[in-house]
């Protein structure tokens, strides 16, 4: 009981986002509330890599970062510390993405423009096991919310996502392959099926299949 009004009051704390100037503001005031922000990292794959390490209870993080995007990124912390809560801190104002995290189980979404104060609502409610989701963005009945994911369901498998992103970043296919650990070879047939699939034509197609599903910002 004690270990859990801990956790509550004053949770450990994990930022992710690739703005300086977002988390150096977002660890002042979490830290001027008394919490303990244990962490902060500037892309996806650092995320995944120093959650098991850090051993957040809390992580706060954008959607849009770089190498690995947040939405790929929570999932992954879901499979390695399930009890992990998740807060998306970000600049998508779309319903249906706010709806579709949801399927991330007790999650908050709140706009990166909103008050200092409602982030801190957000913590308190998904500590609690509840979700939050910013009243600018809720719609009036959430029983539509299966179908407000569905409207942003993902068709690509979790390899051409990250394959996706990391192409539509600029990066060389080389690069691409390193980072992913895998061959140069094995980097172009995903982006060939990718392209095949959604009968693209051209790098800047993949850059605006990117956009579209949220992997990178314009």
């Amino acid at each position: 009981m004690q270990d859990f009004q801990r956790s509550i009051m004053n949770p450990r704390i994990l930022l992710a986002d690739d703005h300086t100037m977002v988390t150096e503001g977002l660890r002042s005031l979490l830290e001027e509330k008394g919490h303990n922000v244990i962490g902060v990292v500037s892309d996806g794959r650092a995320l995944v890599e120093a959650a098991p390490v850090l051993k957040p209870e809390v992580v706060i993080l954008d959607i849009c970062m770089p190498l690995m995007n947040g939405l790929d990124a929570a999932e992954r912390l879901k499979q390695l510390l399930p009890s992990v809560k998740i807060i998306f801190l970000t600049m998508k104002d779309d319903p249906n993405l706010a709806a579709a995290v949801l399927s991330l189980g007790p999650v908050g979404y709140v706009l990166k423009h909103s008050a200092a104060s409602e982030l801190l609502t957000a913590m308190t409610e998904v500590l609690r096991g509840k979700s939050y989701v910013t009243p600018e963005l809720r719609p009036e009945n959430w029983a539509v919310r299966e179908a407000r994911a569905e409207q942003f369901s993902k068709d690509l498998t979790p390899r051409q996502r990250e394959v996706l992103q990391l192409i539509a970043e600029g990066r060389p296919m080389k690069e691409v392959g390193g980072i992913l650990n895998v061959s140069e070879k094995t980097v172009m047939f995903h982006k060939y099926h990718i392209m095949r699939l959604f009968n693209l034509k051209s790098n800047t197609d993949l850059v605006l299949l990117a956009l579209k599903e949220n992997l990178i910002s314009a």
